[in-house]
């Protein structure tokens, strides 16, 4: 698939934390540590954790983490390190759960995109709330996401103006998207990846995924963006294609060679860990990220 570059009521909440459990149709004031959120969208429950450091700025960022097929908020929480960084920077961190497990995205995945689930209005509200209870900056919310819910962090970059920068991993772009918002964009993936290929050629996973090769999806996105010529840069294993863009935007592609699907740095499988094959991460995407979300506001 080519990119064609022409191209809300209120929510009752559920706050779990150190196994107390609270419900209030109004959230009230925000709690340090982790929390169970629910959200009633278009007809269903949603469900979404919310990590909130001890000391934060008045108005502190936002990042949005999604997680792949088959994954869970949970999992994502646990894999990725994203709580240890925002202890460090300052910033708050949600943990959406995808229904049956997977986000519509535009096309992909499972029951999501089978039945038109609205992850977009879902996601859309989700930021909209913890911008009421947490003070959240609107000028530095950020999406990632793994897989599927890099293919998520793309929809809602097409779809909605909230992101500053969007960072995506083992991920494409399957949604129209004549219009995009200006965003900031880093994305990051390995050349051995066979669920999400480089090349565009169609994956070997359940979902077959067939996007845009990685290069022609990252000129996408330069071209969105108004970006000067990247430049590169090589690190061992790793290669960066940097590109400075108009308004102080960005658009970063890392692409690691010999990687897997996998989020780099992430906690490992216990298939990976008994593979007397697998090669170390060349890198921690995870801080990768942040420092590229934190270098870039609206």
């Amino acid at each position: 698939m080519r990119i064609a570059l022409l191209a809300a009521a209120a929510a009752t909440v559920v706050f779990v934390v150190v196994g107390i459990v609270a419900v209030r149709d109004d959230p009230g004031p925000a709690v340090a540590g982790t929390t169970e959120q629910v959200l009633e969208h278009d007809g269903r429950t949603r469900h979404y954790r919310v990590y909130r450091p001890a000391a934060l700025p008045a108005r502190p960022p936002l990042v949005v983490v999604l997680h792949g097929g088959l994954g869970t908020g949970e999992q994502a929480q646990r894999a990725y390190g994203w709580d240890a960084l925002a202890d460090a920077g300052g910033f708050v961190v949600a943990y959406p759960d995808g229904l049956d497990r997977a986000w519509n995205a535009g096309g992909c995945c499972g029951n999501p995109a089978r039945t038109g689930v609205d992850d977009v209005g879902f996601l859309t509200r989700m930021i909209d709330e913890l911008v009421r209870t947490v003070s959240i900056d609107r000028d530095r919310i950020y999406l990632t996401g793994m897989s599927n819910g890099a293919m998520m962090a793309y929809s809602m970059a097409c779809r909605t103006s909230i992101a500053a920068a969007v960072g995506a991993v083992a991920g494409t772009l399957l949604d129209d998207c004549p219009h995009p918002s200006p965003t900031s964009v880093i994305h990051v993936h390995g050349t051995d990846d066979e669920n999400v290929r480089y090349d565009g050629a169609p994956g070997s996973g359940v979902a077959r995924i067939d996007g845009p090769s990685v290069p022609e999806l990252n000129e996408f996105w330069r071209a969105a963006d108004d970006c000067a010529p990247p430049v590169s840069t090589i690190d061992d294993r790793v290669t960066t294609l940097r590109a400075s863009c108009r308004d102080g935007r960005a658009v970063d592609l890392v692409t690691v060679a010999g990687a897997g699907h996998r989020w780099p740095g992430a906690e490992l499988s216990p298939l990976e860990r008994l593979d007397p094959n697998r090669r170390p991460d060349a890198l921690d995407a995870t801080r990768l990220i942040w420092d590229f979300f934190a270098a870039h506001h609206r």
